[in-house]
């Protein structure tokens, strides 16, 4: 018979279904999560959707939406499924699989994840995107960070988790805004934002007072659009978002004006730059951008450079590469730290755009650190730095283009 095969019926079954969001939403303590939750818990988009949290009681659940309760598990008459963490999140997971699997539970479409206010959101991020069957099912969407408008700043400035919760960070919704009051209060708000910015241009800020912090708006965050399961790489990046944070257009060298931000902005106002509790001089966020199509061999190599020698330095990176041995189907890679989700090559470049563009988050590293490595990598030298070869020999060499900060 002629044309593609066709499956089995038990075959077809035992395809794994379409891997499900995950949706992780942080913030400091009295950022307001439980407040959000709670709004977003009545909203028809998360219908079909599984809140895993830490406890019932620190979100104060309205009890006349409870329809059903097994155990550490709620469910709700908007359709949503709350639950708390069983042990640790790996186990929840593995849990509301086996429960949705065996149809002991509704089958669920998505799932938010809250987090502690003292959490780095790291861990949870490797959960999802390194154990190897959590890996299959799950997909993560996006990273919802709360700021409290009233207390952000100084939070940011005596908590470091606080800043690396902001880095992290596809949106970040201000709370409390309504809070705040005549000039003084409009001042004050416009520094957070500025500030939110510099720490991470790509995430966009929502005001939570204003109804814009709505599911919507929140969700679906991730590489591929949910209604056409096309990938739409320029809204997942938002890199357009480096180019207008800084004043002129140039390749490679975002990084380094954005360090100068830093330091100017600090000193603007009348603080040293690296003060302990000035975190945010320790966040480099930047777009490496390159026309030259990088040896997949040199690629590899590269990505692992970056994770097995400085991974503790990569707080957040995502981006569309151009290989040269398939120069018409680009690669989307994803990572927090030293964990990376495999590779997904694309069909194609989006919108005819022929560019490497990564995003990088970093923690105490110089973009031109980074970007001194990928010049050696796609065989750029420039004089007094090292070569591909010295680099593999060397990998903590520090002295590419700023290096590492001191």
């Amino acid at each position: 018979m002629n044309g593609a095969p066709v499956l089995s019926e038990n075959a077809q079954a035992k395809r794994p279904p379409p891997p499900i969001p995950v949706t992780v939403l942080t913030g400091f303590l009295g950022a307001g999560k439980s407040t959000l939750l709670n709004r977003l818990l009545r909203d028809p988009d998360l219908a079909d959707t599984v809140v895993i949290i830490n406890e019932f009681g620190e979100v104060g659940l309205d009890h006349l939406l409870v329809e059903a309760a097994d155990g550490d598990m709620l469910l709700l008459s908007s359709g949503c499924l709350c639950c708390t963490i069983r042990g640790d999140l790996i186990t929840t997971l593995e849990d509301l699989l086996r429960r949705r699997d065996n149809e002991r539970m509704p089958a669920f479409k998505r799932v938010v994840i809250e987090t502690t206010g003292l959490a780095d959101p790291a861990p949870v991020l490797h959960t999802i995107m390194y154990h190897p069957y959590l890996l299959m099912r799950f997909r993560l969407d996006g990273v919802v960070t709360l700021v409290d408008a009233v207390n952000g700043a100084s939070t940011l400035d005596a908590h470091e988790e606080a800043v690396k919760q902001a880095a992290v960070a596809d949106r970040v919704v201000l709370t409390k805004t309504d809070l705040l009051e005549g000039e003084a209060g409009a001042a004050d708000l416009a520094s957070l934002r500025r500030r939110l910015h510099a720490l991470n241009p790509a995430a966009l800020i929502l005001d939570a007072a204003k109804g814009e912090a709505q599911a919507k708006a929140l969700l679906d965050l991730g590489l591929f659009d949910p209604q056409t399961k096309i990938p739409d790489v320029a809204r997942w990046l938002n890199a357009e978002a480096f180019s207008d944070h800084h004043d002129h257009d140039h390749h490679a060298h975002h990084g380094h004006d954005h360090h100068h931000h830093h330091h100017d902005h600090a000193h603007a106002h009348g603080q040293d730059p690296h003060d302990v509790n000035r975190h945010d001089s320790r966040i480099r966020a930047f777009c490496l951008e390159s026309d030259k199509l990088m040896p997949k061999s040199g690629f590899d190599l590269f990505l692992d450079l970056l994770r097995q020698a400085h991974g503790p330095h990569l707080l957040r990176v995502k981006g569309i590469v151009g290989l040269d041995d398939e120069p018409d189907r680009p690669v989307v890679i994803h990572g927090v730290q030293h964990v990376f989700h495999p590779p997904v090559s694309l069909d194609a470049w989006p919108r005819g755009e022929r560019r490497t563009r990564i995003v990088f988050i970093l923690k105490d590293m110089e973009p031109r650190f980074v970007e001194g490595l990928w010049q050696a990598f796609t065989g750029e030298v420039r004089p007094d730095q090292p070569d591909r070869a010295a680099l593999i020999d060397n990998p903590l060499k520090p002295s590419i283009s700023g290096g590492l900060l001191g």
